[in-house]
């Protein structure tokens, strides 16, 4: 297991780490989605009069279509489909009315997932100061800052910037991007709450992420890869993602909690 990788694993395992963890990710029961009184009762009104295309339509101007349905995407990205698809409309309607107005609604208004949280939360963490290090929200001025710095942007921002200067090829963004020591080090973050199924593909992510190619560097400076991963990863057991921690020991995955660590470590 790397060395940062094991400090992660003994902080998890030996310490207050989830109440230390908190401070990162203050996550709390979401409030509920909110739909406007005229969309409301523009669905109200297509269900009562029982019309499949209006409460289709309605329903796709939502954040949140109240079933999952594999067809619902494409309608939602290209509504000319509605029409032109009459029986996957009334199909999808169908099961609409089975399940009541009131559930219709209900559905349509549950909270956010709190995956979704998760990025915005570490950045409002990096932005508090913690690391100890200048914060930029401009590539410009972070690329020509001389000390230890942090870009500390959006998620588009940030790729822009590793595909211009850090040789960045992946097709999936980033979540972190550092300048220590004169080193730059770039990383996706993710907290795992869970093990088995779409958890286990958001560390296979964060995993490929770190094992990028950065041949093709505009920047002088070294590009280190890492994974700031937090949750159930550090549970030791014989589980694929603590086993894949103690097979890769050339791989820095660590907590957010030693981030400011290892960075001052380089």
């Amino acid at each position: 297991m790397n060395y940062w990788t094991q400090l992660s694993a003994d902080l998890a395992q030996q310490r207050n780490y989830l109440d230390e963890l908190y401070k990162v990710y203050p996550i709390t029961p979401n409030l509920r989605r909110e739909i406007s009184e005229d969309s409301e009762k523009k669905v109200r009104l297509a269900f009562e009069n029982r019309n499949n295309v209006m409460l289709v339509k309605e329903l796709l101007k939502l954040d949140l279509f109240p079933i999952k349905d594999s067809y619902v995407a494409y309608l939602k990205k290209d509504e000319t489909a509605i029409d032109r698809n009459p029986q996957t409309v009334n199909r999808i309607a169908g099961t609409l009315f089975q399940m009541g107005i009131d559930e219709i609604i209900e559905k349509c208004t549950e909270p956010k997932e709190t995956n979704r949280q998760i990025g915005p939360m570490f950045k409002n963490w990096i932005n508090k100061g913690t690391i100890g290090a200048e914060i930029f929200k401009h590539a410009e001025s972070f690329l020509n800052y001389d000390e230890n710095c942090i870009f500390n942007a959006s998620d588009a921002e940030l790729e822009k910037f590793a595909r211009k200067y850090l040789g960045y090829t992946r097709e999936k963004g980033i979540d972190f991007i550092a300048k220590f020591n004169h080193k730059y080090v770039i990383a996706e973050t993710k907290f795992l709450t869970d093990m088995g199924g779409h958890q286990n593909a958001q560390f296979d992510d964060a995993v490929s992420t770190m094992q990028s190619s950065f041949e093709n560097k505009t920047v002088s400076e070294e590009v280190i890869s890492i994974a700031i991963m937090d949750g159930v990863l550090f549970i030791k057991g014989k589980n694929k993602l603590y086993k894949y921690l103690q097979n890769n020991p050339d791989k820095i995955i660590i907590s957010a909690l030693l981030l400011r660590e290892f960075l001052y470590s380089l």
